[in-house]
């Protein structure tokens, strides 16, 4: 009995020490090489920006230019008859990278590498303020909150949202040291932690502007320029803030790749063929193609670029006659967008390169630097000096995008001179009202593919005109949008709270700081 007892002594301890051996690395084999749980910042943040700047770029063809008039559809005109209901992106889309960035800013926090948070602090400043400015109160301090338990966040009041904003994007800049640790991934500026800073100081100055009618920007806006070392800002436009596009994946322009349909609907808007035309602006040549039936090739004269009106019926669009002659009529009479902004499958010269995705320029920045000094926000410069600077900047660029994509003809074509800066429309002449509409209207014109941008601005200045078209279902342009049907749905008791905070829940709704 004895000797079995031994026996079966020994063979227990010889299975604790197979099971022991066998558990030794077991945690390691049971993790998927293939689904990581910890990614580093690295690998996060060029989806976070690709994605974020894409959907950008995409609301630029499918909302902003249409509602702000630089083009008009003549097909499915619903875009441009304000005929909108529940708009699901920018809101999922843009909540979705939320996450990611809330990852790179633990992981930041985790490695001590500042610069990956300081980034991650001025990107979704960016991304909420668009959030903000698209539908008005929004999620914001409840929004990251999923592994606190918070699923059905609260929606925070627009001025809760940009005070938040303006707090994140001064420590973001504070954070972002050139002289510290490399960061990787960086599809925007490759990894050029100065170029950061001045994006965070320059979407301050828009953000300071946005909110001027409401609250003082002065003291705000002239601390950035009295100590450029601290709040660096952009100096040219070598500081644009635009996602340069690759011939190839991972980061193509994705109007560049094939896909079912195309964007050919979209044509020159007759508001801007106006406009361009009246000013002797040669910009019309980047902004447009000349009608097919001109035969005129990549640049024609004045005449052979021909838009068409703004919220037409999808009938009256699609047979729309520029000349007024019934059968000069159609899609061969109306100017196609221009070929550094054109898709593939609208055109075989269109570029894969030639086209930025554009946050923010720095043309931009002049536009909104005059207003401040023109209202007497700042003190800094001359009103005057800013405008030129922010027009001759936006001819500047398109000589430069148009060089990339080796539209030499057209390049040859687009330029400034002093007859431009001297005629009564655009010299910075007349009263104080005088010179604001021409700062908004050459904001308005630069602004052209900018997201919603312009959109934006335009909710804020009332320039240029905005005049709903004949086939509008409403007799005001939209100031906002209305929040996706999901949200409606699953988020009800915050969303209910929200509409009656705000306003009802419909495009006339004006957000808080839209109070002109």
């Amino acid at each position: 009995m004895k000797l079995f007892n031994i026996k079966a002594t020994i063979v227990v301890l010889a299975l604790l020490v197979t099971v022991a051996s066998c558990d030794d690395g077991f945690e390691e084999l049971n993790e998927n090489p293939n689904s990581p749980e910890s990614v580093p910042a690295s690998l996060l943040l060029p989806t976070v920006l690709r994605n974020g700047i894409n959907e950008n770029a995409g609301k630029a063809w499918g909302t902003g230019n249409v509602v702000m008039q630089y083009s008009a559809k003549i097909q499915f005109t619903n875009e441009d008859r304000y005929n909108w209901g529940p708009e699901s992106n920018p809101y999922n889309s843009y909540y979705n990278i939320m996450r990611d960035l809330e990852n790179i800013k633990r992981i930041a926090e985790e490695t001590g590498n500042n610069n990956y948070k300081g980034v991650a602090l001025v990107f979704e400043s960016w991304l909420y303020s668009v959030l903000t400015d698209s539908y008005g109160n929004i999620p914001y301090t409840e929004a990251t909150m999923a592994k606190e338990g918070t699923n059905l966040p609260k929606f925070d009041d627009q001025q809760t949202v940009y005070q938040g904003i303006i707090a994140s994007l001064t420590e973001g800049n504070s954070l972002l040291d050139p002289s510290g640790a490399g960061i990787d991934g960086d599809i925007l500026f490759d990894g050029d932690i100065m170029r950061w800073k001045k994006f965070a100081n320059s979407l301050l100055l828009r953000v300071h502007m946005r909110l001027s009618d409401r609250v003082d920007p002065s003291s705000a806006m002239q601390a950035i320029l009295n100590d450029p070392v601290t709040y660096p800002i952009m100096e040219g436009n070598e500081d644009n803030v635009a996602l340069q596009y690759l011939a190839d994946l991972p980061n193509q322009q994705p109007l560049y790749t094939t896909r079912s349909g195309s964007f050919d609907e979209y044509r020159l808007s007759e508001k801007m063929e106006n406009t361009l035309k009246s000013l002797g602006d040669t910009r019309l040549f980047v902004y447009a193609q000349p009608t097919t039936d001109s035969g005129a090739g990549m640049v024609g004269n004045w005449d052979d670029y021909q838009g068409v009106p703004n919220g037409l019926a999808d009938e009256e669009a699609l047979q729309y006659a520029p000349s007024g002659d019934p059968t000069k009529g159609g899609s061969n009479f109306i100017s196609r967008v221009g070929l550094m902004f054109s898709c593939s499958a609208c055109d075989d010269n269109a570029s894969p390169t030639a086209r930025q995705a554009m946050i923010i320029s720095y043309s931009e920045q002049q536009f909104v630097l005059a207003e401040a000094r023109e209202r007497g926000f700042i003190t800094s410069g001359t009103a005057e000096d800013y405008y030129t600077s922010g027009i001759q900047a936006s001819f500047d660029y398109y000589d430069a995008r148009l060089a990339e994509g080796g539209y030499t003809e057209i390049m040859d074509a687009v330029e400034v001179d002093a007859a431009y800066f001297a005629q009564p429309e655009v010299a910075y002449t007349g009263t104080q009202d005088d010179k604001l509409s021409k700062i908004g209207t050459q904001k308005w014109i630069s602004l052209f593919f900018t997201g919603t941008e312009s959109w934006f601005d335009w909710r804020r200045t009332n320039y240029p005109e905005i005049l709903p078209g004949p086939g509008a279902v409403q007799p005001a342009v939209p100031v906002r949008f209305i929040y996706p049907s999901s949200v409606q749905a699953l988020n009800k008791a915050n969303y209910d709270e929200a509409v009656q905070s705000q306003g009802a829940d419909d495009n006339t709704t004006k957000v808080w700081w839209d109070v002109n």
